[in-house]
């Protein structure tokens, strides 16, 4: 089977340490220290065989991620954009659904207790957590301290066949009532990226009492799947703060009450007018730029009449935040950080929603076929016009 996959030089920075769960020359969870020159490749893999508790999956639809994006995207001397968890050559892409073809004999489905059999729609976790460390065992897999993950470190679903541990893997059939086959399986694609923004707003920032107001920086996947989610838990006023006009009219489709473009007004003045200077109970930083906006997240807190603002950064960068803790120390406020989308009934919370008429789809702006891969990756780079990206054809 074809496979897109990415690889690069392993070339440390001279300032970088080897830490005690890096390999030399293979794994790092400090990529854009590491690996320098990366480079995509269509290779030719043998169609993988499920092991006694994996489940092999036929790719229906797989979404391109701003980290595949970052991953492929290099800096002057080279080195990938990607901070994070990385191991090259891999199979890149992790936002996916298909159907089930073949299951191990203790593959078995955590809804319903059977064994996964062969034509069941599903869609699948990419944080293969080990179940047995610490960070496990205290309830927060996406922190596993043996953490892999599909299409970062072990090979993914940038190819027509998948394997993973039935642990991660979800049915999505639900879905096929209310809108049909085709838009079942790019609904099991966006499960991934919705649910890390139901992870970020829900879990790590705690969720909203119906009423309350938030705002949304950043008008990318994780930014306009936080809208729908917020909605749908009752917030008053969902405010996206987005330069891209075609971003911020997708969006208020799809739970937004309003979208601003702080290049043509003041961020955090627009919020303060919109919600009659209440301001909001939790600010999404989904921008990837903390420092650039941080001064309008202060400026919200400071001014809003709203106490115990919570932030939570979400988009991954290699960036520093200028924090003044008198901001969040008169204001009773908190920063928070969250990363991945496992646990706390997340996945199965989320296809819920999207059972009951939670449409993110619109986020999907373009569907392309393998061989478009990396045009499209070096595309999203510099184009805000495009949201998700989504391959659909695998020959």
């Amino acid at each position: 089977m074809r496979a897109v996959c990415l690889n690069a030089d392993w070339d440390p920075k001279p300032d970088f340490k080897l830490g005690t769960k890096d390999i030399e020359g293979k794994l790092t969870y400090l990529g854009s220290k590491v690996w320098r020159n990366p480079r995509i490749e269509i290779v030719e893999k043998d169609m993988p065989v499920p092991g006694p508790e994996e489940v092999l999956i036929e790719v229906k639809a797989c979404g391109i991620c701003g980290s595949d994006v970052h991953m492929r995207q290099s800096d002057d001397e080279g080195y990938i954009f990607y901070p994070g968890l990385t191991a090259f050559p891999s199979t890149l892409g992790h936002e996916f659904s298909g159907i089930v073809v073949d299951a191990g004999e203790e593959a078995r489905n955590k809804q319903t207790g059977k064994k996964f059999e062969a034509g069941e729609a599903v869609c699948s976790e990419e944080m293969i957590w080990c179940a047995q460390c610490k960070p496990c065992a205290d309830g927060y897999p996406n922190h596993c301290e043996r953490l892999e993950e599909l299409g970062f470190s072990i090979d993914g679903a940038y190819a027509r066949y998948v394997k993973v541990n039935a642990r991660y893997v979800w049915n999505i059939g639900g879905l096929q009532e209310l809108y049909g086959e085709e838009k079942m399986y790019e609904l099991g694609s966006l499960v991934e990226p919705t649910s890390v923004a139901y992870n970020a707003v829900i879990e790590r920032g705690g969720g909203i009492r119906a009423g309350e107001n938030v705002v949304i920086l950043g008008g990318g996947p994780i930014g306009v799947a936080a809208c729908a989610v917020l909605a749908r838990a009752g917030a008053a006023a969902v405010v996206l703060s987005e330069p891209s006009k075609s971003r911020r009219e997708m969006a208020l489709t799809m739970g937004a009450t309003h979208a601003i473009d702080p290049t043509e007004v003041n961020a955090a003045e627009a919020v303060l007018d919109i919600t009659n200077g209440v301001g909001a109970r939790i600010i999404l930083e989904a921008t990837g730029l903390p420092s650039i906006v941080w001064s309008d997240v202060e400026r919200i807190i400071w001014e809003g009449k709203a106490l115990n603002t919570t932030v939570v950064v979400v988009a991954r960068a290699d960036d520093r935040i200028p924090l003044n803790g008198e901001v969040l120390q008169v204001r009773r406020a908190s920063v928070v950080g969250s990363q991945g989308h496992s646990g706390h009934g997340t996945f199965p919370n989320v296809i819920s929603c999207m059972a009951k008429g939670m449409d993110v789809s619109p986020m999907i702006t373009k569907r392309i076929g393998l061989d478009e891969v990396e045009e499209n990756l070096v595309t999203l780079q510099t184009d805000r016009n495009e949201v998700k990206i989504t391959i659909k054809n695998f020959d």
